[in-house]
């Protein structure tokens, strides 16, 4: 078979591939692996980075003494507002993609983390009203819309088989940016520095990663102008099973990202200092499994690996559970860097599933496998976009739980306990909607039960 041509077209500015086949194998070794690889590296660099800004808060809070006047129930308000606003932007960032081009609306996305960037470090001393802090938090949460939209494009880069692997690399290596403005902070901490010098250090790596993502990223033709798949994606039920699914994985890792050091100085009495020490473990080791996750969804199935991943989450929390009621921080922190580890392995697993139930429900159709392969990379694509906006509301949800918790029982127990619950629902939704094995009321399962398409769902 005859490789598709690669060159940009001379029509188009900016760096364009007209046609790109990455499940033709020729083509995949002869230059696809490549150019998929350099755009993944600086996707990575680009999510990284977005996603440090949108999580700056979950530091700057610790630099926030009573000399700024906030309560604890003030502080975890601010961080819902910073994760919710991180959430919505997720699904106009996926549009994005499709309008502007990956490469193109990847410089965009870096360029746009100066405004909250800025902005944050102009009004980050005391006497700044909250009323202040809240609207700079909101301009913070476009730095959760660079995910949504890096995802979306890699998808694009990748065949099926790799997906799990480089959505997950992809996706960790975002991720990763939560543990790595903690290091900072607490290098800053440590060296009695300010917020504002944490600011000033980010502000020229968002102008590098903007300059490196207009010199090597690609835009991928197809994907552009197919703003439909959208709509295909949310008409679909499986777009709003996973997202539910993605609440309990990425919505857990976020909102715990933002509320661990709260929870350690409000509840065991920690030192923004002592907080810091502890709050990057989690997140750090979390960010890191996430492609292995992916990995072992490529290897023996991401429903499977979601559903035990589930089991380990809600074990997790009940230990938590005891450890929050006999105020015993060891265990605690123990626990509960356990528990990041696991929302990390769930969140690879889960979106490693995307690609293919659309494209196990593709082949179910009838369509030929090149036809599958194409139809699942359209709709995966656009639904990512809403199973990670979604999917991030989690977070929201778990700080406003511990506000509530706080006011009501003075600790984070009360949420921990709906935490559980939650989880405990998420595994029934994976094994009833994707392992279940569906079978003739009073009969052995027939050759044609077994062939219905809800069975492959088990491999993806």
């Amino acid at each position: 078979m005859t490789a598709p041509n690669t060159a940009p077209a001379p029509s188009r500015g900016g760096r364009w591939i007209e046609q790109w086949d990455p499940e033709d194998e020729a083509f995949w070794q002869e230059k696809g692996e490549k150019i998929a690889r350099r755009n993944l590296l600086f996707s990575v660099l680009s999510e990284h980075i977005g996603f440090s800004i949108w999580t700056m808060w979950s530091v700057l809070v610790l630099f926030m003494g009573p000399e700024y006047g906030l309560t604890p129930a003030d502080k975890f308000l601010l961080t819902s507002v910073v994760t919710l606003v991180g959430a919505a932007v997720r699904v106009p960032y996926t549009f994005a993609v499709a309008i502007f081009g990956g490469r193109n609306w990847t410089i965009v996305s870096a360029s746009l983390l100066l405004v909250p960037t800025v902005a944050a470090f102009m009004v980050m001393k005391p006497g700044t009203s909250f009323d202040t802090f809240l609207l700079v938090g909101l301009l913070a949460g476009i730095g959760g819309g660079n995910f949504a939209s890096s995802m979306t494009n890699i998808n694009a880069f990748f065949p099926l088989r790799k997906k799990g692997w480089a959505l997950g690399l992809n996706a960790g290596g975002g991720n990763i940016g939560v543990p790595v403005i903690q290091l900072v902070a607490l290098a800053i901490i440590g060296a009695s520095g300010g917020p504002r010098v944490l600011l000033g250090i980010y502000i020229p790596l968002i102008l590098v990663a903007a300059v490196l993502s207009a010199v090597f990223m690609d835009n991928i033709a197809s994907v552009k102008n197919d703003t439909g798949a959208a709509k295909d994606a949310a008409r679909d039920g499986h777009t709003w099973i996973m997202s539910f699914l993605y609440i309990g994985t990425f919505g857990s890792f976020i909102g715990y990202s933002f509320a661990f050091g709260q929870v350690l100085t409000n509840q065991f009495g920690r030192t923004p200092l002592q907080a810091a020490y502890l709050t990057f473990i989690g997140p750090l080791l979390g960010s890191l499994i996430r492609p292995v996750g992916g990995w072992l969804a490529d290897r023996y199935g991401g429903a499977r690996i979601t559903l035990w991943n589930f089991v380990g989450m809600a074990a997790a929390t009940a230990v938590l559970v005891v450890a929050s009621m006999q105020k015993s921080l060891p265990l605690f922190v123990a626990v509960f860097v356990v528990l990041f580890v696991l929302s990390g392995l769930g969140n690879g697993s889960t979106y490693k599933m995307i690609p293919g139930i659309f494209q196990a429900k593709a082949l179910a159709l009838g369509l030929s496998a090149e036809e599958a392969a194409a139809h699942g990379r359209r709709l995966s694509g656009a639904s990512m976009g809403l199973i990670g906006a979604v999917g991030a509301l989690g977070g929201v949800g778990i700080n406003l739980a511990f506000r509530q918790s706080f006011l009501s029982y003075g600790s984070g127990t009360g949420a921990f306990v709906t935490f559980l619950a939650f989880y405990a629902v998420c595994f029934v939704v994976t094994w009833a909607v994707y392992l279940r094995r569906p079978a003739a009321a009073g009969a052995p399962a027939t050759a044609t039960t077994e062939a219905k398409p809800q069975l492959s769902y088990a491999e993806v």
